[in-house]
């Protein structure tokens, strides 16, 4: 048994803006830190106002290399752009987890 404290094996990774072609190898860069063996990682998506296929494409690949580094990713606090880009390409289901539909704002 290890010794790492607790703080460590949770991380919360809060993502805001566009999540796009134009800012894929930034948030490459700070998905792959947070990523680490027997770690669980939550990607906060609540404040992501831009989804392109780049972007899918970088959270398809941090669902596989998390995987792979046996590390527990999941996606929530889906913004309205999010489940967008995903009704539109049928990814939802690729990653599995729950999103959350609230009401529109009235």
């Amino acid at each position: 048994m290890t010794d790492a404290p607790a703080e460590n094996l949770y991380r919360i990774l809060p993502l805001e803006g566009g999540l796009t072609i134009y800012s894929a190898t930034e948030h490459m860069q700070l998905l792959t830190q947070a990523l680490a063996s027997d770690v669980e990682v939550e990607l906060d998506l609540g404040a992501v106002d831009e989804l392109d296929c780049a972007g899918l494409q970088l959270l398809i690949l941090a669902k596989q290399e998390a995987a792979r580094m046996n590390c527990d990713l999941r996606l929530t606090n889906h913004s309205p752009a999010v489940i967008e880009a995903f009704e539109l390409s049928g990814l939802g289901t690729f990653f599995g987890d729950p999103i959350l539909i609230k009401p529109a704002s009235e």
